[in-house]
């Protein structure tokens, strides 16, 4: 599973509706392959070099999007973030989208949660507020 503090996911999500409106919506996560699926306020959880989440509006050139790292696998500053990549994440990089419109409405139902949890399954995504 993987940690981000609510106040960077939220960060993340407006990063990417303001790039969205300036610069002509947001980016397909599939490379084209899948036309017009998931473009749409959310974000992606990477799997590249350590886990994180990356806004997903579109970028003028020369810019590039915001990005938070989960708490447990960071890799500057968790020396055992490949392991737990590996174990909880998947050897293979990778992206899942998170959209939006789920996450928004369940902090704000939780106000004293701080924390998403991600937990990637076969199947499927489970999100999970928490207070640390």
């Amino acid at each position: 599973m993987f940690t981000f503090p609510i106040l960077g996911v939220r960060k993340v999500i407006e990063r990417g509706i303001a790039d969205a409106a300036a610069n002509g919506g947001f980016r397909n996560p599939y490379y084209g392959i899948k036309t017009g699926k998931d473009e749409k306020p959310g974000l992606w959880l990477v799997g590249d070099q350590g886990v994180y989440i990356l806004s997903n509006g579109k970028l003028a050139e020369g810019e590039r999007a915001l990005v938070v790292y989960s708490d447990e696998c960071h890799p500057v500053g968790n020396p055992d973030w490949w392991h737990y990549k590996r174990r909880h994440f998947g050897g293979d990089d990778g992206i899942e989208f998170l959209d939006a419109e789920n996450l928004i409405p369940l902090f704000d139902r939780n106000m004293r949660c701080t924390h998403l949890r991600v937990q990637l399954t076969e199947t499927d995504v489970s999100l999970s507020l928490i207070t640390r």
